[in-house]
This record gives structure tokens, C-alpha cells and sequence, in this order.
């Protein structure tokens, strides 16, 4: 059939209405597919898309190793649990302290092994001598957990002759007793530190039950809250140490949390054994012949009776007497160091006849003064007279002090090998040793 053309105003408006239709037809397509197509764009953020649709950023090298910052890491304990931070003392400390230097030895205790608890009281028993003998130079210190452990030598103080209006501490020398091979030990307690234990939270972490259910607090065992009662009263117990390194009295040592206070207790325990030099407290100690010395030292004069109606035996018109010997014994110090002389003492002899106040005038140490005033005191005396009458007086005493043979012969080898270079002992009141030949 031929194309032909032509019009009709029916059938354009039917072509109109129709071709109208048409496309609401289509443009309701069209939205049905994009909501289809656009639903699930809805479930995503726009930035997610936006940066899946933009490239990355190049890694840069702090993104790749990033280094983690210091105030997120716990701090270090390992600098405050050090003793000089945290207040307990060092081995360092006590070297420093101690090694090297002359200490007297309170109490007199002449046992070479002392054992001192925790605030310095002697641990067992030891025999005691004078102060003479009981100088001690520290040479090794160690320092335990439990425990200070001092080892040394026994030192005895030899007098030169020194009066009391001289200067006595610029007239002693300081001879060693205790053999080189030989050694004096001394142990000290220490407080133990312990770390204090926290209540632990038994139900942290667990869910509550209501009251009343199976598990919950107050179906609890009768026997919880008594053990909850009694967990804040616990007390902090130390390891059992072993025998080695345990303390000399277990009994006696005590705990604390704070290391200062560990240190100061080892200190006070330090002062109540050793003394840097003759204070009040071994002054206190000390018998009274070695007081009135001491005192005539400081005032620089001689000795004085208390009793300021006591004459000088000279100016009595019949002077004092003695009746009996007065024979001091040595001791086993001094015959092996070779300390032997005369030594000169003053004493008050009463109307009767007896010795009564007693003093030491020119000593000569190592315990002979002890046993010389022991001897003067049982001597006996005829009493001084003036105008017919008994009266007191003060006299000097002059004690000597021997080496006895027998027993220096059998010793002298070892003790001449022991002996050290300083301990020739010149002076007044010494025994004038020949100089020692080369071997």
C-alpha cells in the first residue's frame, strides 16, 4: 500500500491522548527503576562512598612503623624499688660506713663470733674484758637479705705513758690481736621488708546474683564472712630463709613495709654495738678508776680525791705502809704481743688501812690496768698517822707487769710471724724488743 498523508482533527487528538499515555507510562517506569536502582545506595554514608570513590593517600614511613607513645607505657618500677630510692641502704653504703676505720666494741666481749639481733643486743653468751681489748677495724662487710655479716680484727690499746695532764690520745698505739689468719665475725639482724598482701575481690568479674538465689552472698556457708573478717587482720609473713642466710634469732626480728625504717633500725642497731670514739654512753660503761683518768684528762690535771680533806701521804707526819704484795697477773693478750712494763696508779688508803678510791695515773692498757687495780684493792695497808691520829691519805702505786718466759718461748714462731711491723711498742712501759734479723 502506498504512502499517503493525510488529516483528521479525531484522530489527532486520538494520537495525542494515546502518545500521552504513553509516556506516563513510561516515565512510571522509569521511576519504579530508579527507586529499585537507588535503594540500596540508602544503606551507605556518602563519605563511605566518597572515599571508596577517592584514591588513598600514600603511606608515609611514621604510618608505616608508628612508634607507640610514652605516656600510654605503664612507668618502669624497676628505679623505685632500688634501696638508695626507696630508703633501705646499700652494701656500698656500709662500706663506707664501716671499712677501715677503728671501732670500739661495746660491752667488752671478747668472743672472736658475736651474733647481735636486730636492735644490738647479744645473741647468746660471751665472756668480757675491758675496753683495752676491744677495738675492732672492719675489713669485709656483706649485706644479705636478712642479716649484716662484718668480718675483722681485734685490736688492744697500749698506753705509752702518758699522765693525765698529757694528751692519752696521742700516747696509744694500736697493736693487733687477732692473728692475720685468723678473723673476727660479727652479725647484725635486720628488720625484714616485706611487701604488704591486698584483699583480693573474690567476686570481680562474676555477675551478680539476686539475694536469695542459689550462690549469691546470703546463701553463702556460715564460714564466708568470718574468713572475709579476718583477711584485713592478716599480717605480711617473709620467706622462710635457709640456716645460711637466715637470722642469729628468729624470735626477735620484726617486719615493715617501708625500707627506711628497715635502715633506720640497722643503723640503731650499728650505734648500739660499735662506738666511733669514746662517748658518753662507753664512758657510762666504764669502771670508776677509768672515769676518774678520763676526767683528770679533760680538766688537763692530775688526779684528785673527791673527799677534798684527803692529804698527800707526804704530808702526813707517819706515812702509809703496805703490808702485802701487790702481784697483778698478766693475761694471754699481752704475753703474746709482748706488752709488759710498770704502770703507775693512785689510791685513796682509808684509816683502816684500805684501799679505797682508785685511779689510774700512767695506764698501760691491753686489761693489765683491770687486773693491777683488782690486785690493788686486796692489798693491805698501815694506816697514815698525824697527831697521833689515823688519817686518809692518796699515794701512788707503781705495778709492774712481766713476760714470762716459758710461755714466749713456745709461741714466739707463730706469734712473730702474726705479729705486724707496727707493733713494736716503744715507751716507757714497754719490754725493748731486739730488732728482728732478715731470714
Amino acid at each position: 500500500m502506498p504512502n499517503t498523508a493525510f488529516y483528521s482533527p479525531n484522530l489527532r487528538s486520538a494520537f495525542l491522548s494515546h502518545t500521552a499515555s504513553a509516556q506516563q507510562r513510561a516515565r512510571r517506569f522509569c521511576f519504579n527503576l530508579f527507586l529499585v536502582l537507588a535503594a540500596p545506595l540508602a544503606f551507605f554514608p556518602v563519605s563511605t562512598a566518597q572515599q571508596a570513590s577517592s584514591p588513598a593517600p600514600p603511606a608515609t614511613p611514621s604510618a608505616q612503623a608508628p612508634v607507640p607513645a610514652q605516656s600510654v607505657q605503664p612507668p618502669s618500677n624497676e628505679s623505685s624499688s632500688r634501696p638508695e630510692e626507696a630508703g633501705g641502704i646499700t652494701e656500698a653504703e656500709l662500706r663506707q660506713m664501716l671499712v677501715g676505720k677503728f671501732l670500739y666494741l661495746r660491752g667488752g666481749y671478747l668472743e672472736d663470733s658475736l651474733s647481735f639481733n636486730e636492735h644490738g643486743a647479744l645473741i647468746g653468751r660471751s665472756p668480757k674484758g675491758s675496753y683495752t681489748l676491744n677495738v675492732i677495724r672492719i675489713e669485709r662487710v656483706h649485706l644479705t637479705k636478712h642479716k649484716v655479716e662484718l668480718e675483722g680484727a681485734r685490736y688492744g690499746l697500749h698506753f705509752l705513758g702518758a699522765l693525765p695532764s698529757e694528751d692519752p690520745a696521742n700516747a696509744i698505739d694500736r697493736v693487733r690481736i687477732t692473728p692475720k689468719k685468723k678473723e673476727v665475725k660479727i652479725t647484725i639482724d635486720r628488720e625484714q621488708v616485706v611487701k604488704p598482701k591486698h584483699k583480693k575481690e573474690k567476686d570481680k568479674g562474676k555477675q551478680k546474683t539476686p539475694l536469695g538465689a542459689p550462690g549469691s552472698a546470703s546463701s553463702a556457708a556460715p564460714s564466708a564472712p568470718a574468713d572475709a573478717a579476718a583477711a584485713p587482720n592478716e599480717q605480711p609473713q617473709p620467706a622462710t630463709p635457709s640456716p645460711e642466710e637466715g637470722p642469729a634469732d628468729e624470735a626477735s626480728v620484726t617486719t615493715t613495709t617501708s625500707p627506711a625504717h628497715a635502715t633506720l633500725v640497722l643503723k640503731q642497731a650499728l650505734g648500739n654495738v660499735f662506738a666511733s670514739s669514746l662517748d658518753d654512753r662507753m664512758m657510762a660503761a666504764m669502771p670508776d678508776f677509768w672515769k676518774l683518768y678520763y676526767q683528770a684528762a679533760a680538766a688537763k690535771t692530775d688526779f684528785r680525791p673527791s673527799d677534798p680533806g684527803i692529804i698527800p701521804d707526804a704530808d702526813a707526819s707517819t706515812q702509809a705502809k703496805l703490808l702485802s704484795n701487790i702481784d697483778a697477773p698478766s693475761d694471754e693478750f699481752a704475753q703474746q704481743c709482748g706488752v709488759a712494763g710498770m704502770a703507775l696508779y693512785q689510791a685513796v688508803i682509808g684509816t683502816d688501812g684500805t684501799p679505797e678510791e682508785i685511779s689510774v695515773a700512767r695506764p698501760i692498757g691491753f686489761g693489765l690496768d683491770e687486773n693491777a687495780v683488782e690486785a690493788i684493792r686486796k692489798a693491805k695497808f698501815e694506816p697514815a698517822m698525824k697527831d697521833g691520829k689515823p688519817v686518809s691519805v692518796f699515794l701512788d702505786l707503781v705495778v709492774q707487769f712481766r713476760i714470762y718466759s716459758k710461755r714466749t718461748a713456745v709461741s714466739a714462731p707463730s706469734d712473730a710471724a702474726d705479729k705486724p711491723a707496727a707493733s713494736s711498742l716503744p715507751g716507757p712501759y714497754s719490754v725493748q724488743h731486739p730488732p728482728s734479723q732478715p731470714q
